[in-house]
């Protein structure tokens, strides 16, 4: 109920700064007992990639890489969070501004580059919170490791969080990262996904516990190549794709302020093409592979079509920016019909 009173104030504010703030406020309300007021809705249950989900509805990586707000996060009613994306060392990023809101498409492009302060700090914070629920952890490699040795980042990654994480996101699609698309490609995707799943059977061996591995893909892809990405998915026996990252094309903003930035464009003008992306890949996949539909849901409605494209479950990110955490129970409340 306060956050329509609240964002005329942080949209005052540079977007990278009321973000910061935004995570210390639901902190601070947290410690002193305020999300505990807010109001809950019973969710349907989901049981995907083995995991028993409290309900369909989860938290998109990228709001909080380091892990540092989980158990305020938690307390909005998603049903399960996904933290980072987090590289094996701690990076800046690129250099500030570097993220932009456009209100007028209720879209944010970014170009944030995984700034982050490495998986060991993640790994303290996971370590440190109290939260018991559903918890994905998504690794991606550093900006100074050439894609040839791009495994060895993902590797490394999965090794540090196996143990914390419910399931591990492989992000091989944001567009802030130079070259990692090109991970996407048949031969580098195929050989990824093979050393991604031998570590994870060597993994689940050492642990006595099984992980499942999600693959996060990007909405720029045309039909052929998500008939590819669907068939590698099947043959490594990968658990689930995350469809989709942020776009690249401005076509749905154009002429639009701070349209011509370089980044990724998420929010409403992304949620078509993400909706394309999971019906190809529910098409093609069969039901082999769980899909987890995220991209520009900024309302009820726009959930439902995830799930009615073939999506499993859906996960929130720019919407909560223009909407706030009431889209968070809207969400929850029609998929529970």
């Amino acid at each position: 109920m306060l956050y329509p009173l609240l964002r005329p104030a942080l949209f005052s504010l540079d977007p990278e700064t009321a973000h910061g703030l935004t995570l210390s406020g639901l902190d601070l309300a947290r410690r002193l007992g305020l999300l505990a007021l807010l109001p809950r809705t019973q969710g349907r249950p989901a049981r995907v990639m083995g995991i028993d989900f409290p309900n369909a509805v989860g938290l998109a990586a990228g709001l909080d890489k380091d892990g540092a707000h989980i158990d305020a996060l938690a307390a909005l009613g998603f049903g399960f969070l996904e933290i980072g994306t987090v590289t094996p060392r701690a990076q800046p990023g690129n250099p500030r501004p570097r993220l932009f809101r456009l209100p007028r498409a209720e879209a944010i492009i970014n170009r944030m580059g995984f700034n982050n302060r490495g998986v060991d700090n993640l790994v303290r914070n996971v370590e440190a919170s109290a939260f018991k629920g559903v918890l994905g952890i998504n690794i991606g490699k550093n900006k100074d490791t050439p894609n040839e040795h791009a495994v060895d980042d993902y590797l490394a990654c999965l090794d540090k969080v196996y143990a914390h994480a419910s399931y591990v996101t492989v992000n091989i699609s944001s567009p802030n990262t130079q070259n990692l698309r090109e991970l996407q490609r048949d031969e580098a995707l195929d050989a990824l996904l093979s050393a991604i799943k031998l570590r994870q059977s060597e993994l689940a061996q050492r642990h006595g516990r099984y992980v499942p591995v999600a693959l996060k893909i990007a909405p720029d892809l045309d039909d052929a190549q998500i008939a590819a990405i669907a068939a590698l998915l099947m043959m490594h026996r990968i658990d689930a794709v995350i469809a989709t990252n942020t776009t690249i094309a401005r076509d749905a903003v154009a002429g639009l302020p701070h349209a011509e930035e370089t980044g990724g464009l998420s929010g409403a003008p992304v949620r078509a093409a993400s909706t394309r992306v999971i019906r190809e890949l529910a098409r093609h996949l069969k039901g082999e592979v769980p899909i987890i539909g995220v991209g520009g849901i900024l309302s009820a409605d726009d959930a439902q079509e995830k799930i009615d494209a073939g999506a499993s479950l859906v996960q929130l990110y720019s919407g909560l920016i223009y909407r706030g955490p009431a889209l968070v129970r809207e969400c929850v409340r029609r998929l529970a019909r």
